[in-house]
C-alpha cells in the first residue's frame, strides 16, 4: 500500500469535519514538502475543504507564501513551536481559510539553516476555535521516514484537534 493510501483515511477524517462544519484550510508544508497538501488532495471534492498552501523550503518561499516582514522571524528557530504557529496564522490568512495548518521540521541528511536537530518537526493548526502545537521526534536522520512521519504526524494532530473542538457558531 502506498504512502497516500495509507493517510487518505486520516484526510478523509478530516475533510469529514471540515465539511461539517462548513470550513476550509490552508496547507504550509516545511520539511514534509507537500506530503500534507498531497494527502488532502486525495480527497474526492477537496475543493470543498482545501483552498491551498505551498513548500515553505526555502527563505523566499516564506516571504512570498507568508508575506512577513523579515524581522517577524526574528529570534525564531525552525522546527519551533513559535514558527509553525506563524506560519500557520500566516496561510490561513493569506489564504483566507478558516483553518491554517503548518509544519516546520528538520528531515536530516544536511544541515538545517536554523540549526534544528534532525528528527525534529512542529505542527500548528490555528483556527476560529484557538490555537496548538505538537512536537514530533523521530530521533533519526533518515530524510524520507521523517518527511513521511512530520506529514502523518501533522494530519493526525489536524484530525484529532478538530475533533475534540467544538463547531464555529455562524453568525446571521
Amino acid at each position: 500500500m502506498s504512502w497516500l493510501e495509507q493517510t487518505h483515511p486520516i484526510a478523509a477524517r478530516l475533510a469529514g469535519r471540515l465539511r461539517a462544519r462548513g470550513e476550509t484550510i490552508a496547507v504550509a508544508d516545511g520539511a514534509s514538502g507537500g506530503l500534507i497538501a498531497a494527502s488532502l488532495l486525495t480527497v474526492p471534492g477537496a475543493l470543498d475543504f482545501f483552498v491551498g498552501g505551498g513548500v515553505v523550503y526555502s527563505f523566499r518561499a516564506r516571504d512570498v507564501l507568508f508575506a512577513q516582514p523579515r524581522d517577524a522571524y526574528r529570534g525564531m528557530r525552525g522546527a519551533s513551536e513559535e514558527y509553525a504557529l506563524l506560519q500557520a496564522r500566516s496561510i490561513r490568512d493569506n489564504f483566507g481559510a478558516a483553518w491554517g495548518l503548518a509544519e516546520s521540521g528538520s528531515v536530516g541528511g544536511s544541515t538545517h539553516p536554523s540549526g534544528a536537530p534532525a528528527g525534529q518537526s512542529c505542527a500548528a493548526l490555528v483556527g476560529p476555535d484557538g490555537e496548538w502545537t505538537r512536537l514530533t521526534r523521530t530521533g533519526s536522520d533518515a530524510r524520507i521516514p521523517n518527511m513521511e512521519a512530520f506529514a502523518r504526524a501533522a494530519l493526525d494532530f489536524a484530525e484529532e484537534t478538530l475533533a475534540g473542538v467544538r463547531p464555529s457558531t455562524a453568525s446571521s
